[in-house]
């Protein structure tokens, strides 16, 4: 049975991307560039740091054969992720179906959540094609 789900667990400096289906996951662990802090101190700055762009890229990559995804993390990015999804990743964004927010489960709580989740999210659409 192919994997056409996906959860992406991320904060700033790493993301957990689990492709699964009901038997089995494969993990893929990608983290951000760690020579670079993500705000100088006293700087104001504007425009996105070239480490998250690299950084959400290999997300993105990683997620090319997937049929259907689901964003979560504790804070704000996987929001900037989205953001930058929708202005650069137009393909994802048609396949990301829910965001939400999960502090730091373990790999087992985040893949029970995610097939809890996508279960209740297929037991709807025949409600939603009818």
């Amino acid at each position: 049975m192919p994997k056409s789900h996906a959860v992406v667990w991320l904060d700033h400096v790493e993301a957990c991307i689990f492709h699964f289906n009901r038997e089995s996951a494969d993990k893929t662990a990608l983290h951000r560039h760690p020579h670079s802090p993500r705000h100088k101190h006293g700087a104001l700055r504007s425009g996105r740091d070239p480490d998250d762009i690299a950084f959400f890229l290999s997300i993105a990559q990683a997620l090319e054969d997937t049929r259907e995804v689901l964003l979560v993390g504790p804070g704000a990015a996987k929001l900037e992720f989205l953001r930058y999804v929708t202005r650069s990743q137009a393909w994802l964004e048609r396949i990301i179906v829910g965001c939400e927010t999960v502090d730091h489960p373990t790999d087992g709580q985040l893949l029970a959540y995610a097939r809890k989740y996508f279960h209740a999210k297929d037991r709807m659409l025949p409600l939603l094609t009818s």
